[in-house]
């Protein structure tokens, strides 16, 4: 499953949770958080624009434990949020191609030198995960295409 990342919500934050939690710490959270808004589990005199609130919510729950609870769609999830969190963080030094980087065939590794006179690294085994590189000497990123 492919996550969007258009307006990409906060899934941890819809739980209550951290990335750090165990996957039992998150199944406790979306189970206590399932059951307090769970149409099934409302009041009968809640006002009705508050029903629709609450149904909402538990939707909103459930799409974040959709996300977390699988640890694939949840690795693919932190990687994400590391990488914008990055591009919010870091300078962005150039886009490049992988095939414009050097290739080591002895370490299975590409590399590319930046302007600090440091180098940009990504393994062959990386490469499907990793889109953004930070220089191992400055602060500078690339992201490869």
């Amino acid at each position: 499953m492919a996550l969007g990342r258009i307006n990409q919500k906060d899934w941890y934050k819809v739980l209550g949770a951290k990335p750090s939690d165990s996957p039992a710490e998150l199944k406790r959270k979306y189970q206590k958080l399932a059951l307090l808004y769970h149409p099934d589990k409302q009041e009968a005199d809640v006002p009705a624009g508050e029903v629709e609130e609450r149904v909402q919510r538990f939707i909103e729950i459930d799409q974040a434990w959709k996300i977390l609870g699988n640890e694939e769609t949840k690795k693919e999830y932190d990687l994400q949020q590391r990488e914008d969190n990055l591009t919010k963080e870091w300078p962005l030094h150039a886009q490049v191609f992988l095939e414009d980087m050097s290739w080591n065939e002895d370490e299975q590794l590409y590399t590319l030198s930046c302007r600090c006179g440091g180098n940009y690294s990504v393994f062959k085994s990386e490469t499907k995960d990793v889109s953004l590189v930070c220089c191992d000497t400055c602060s500078l990123v690339i992201e490869i295409l």
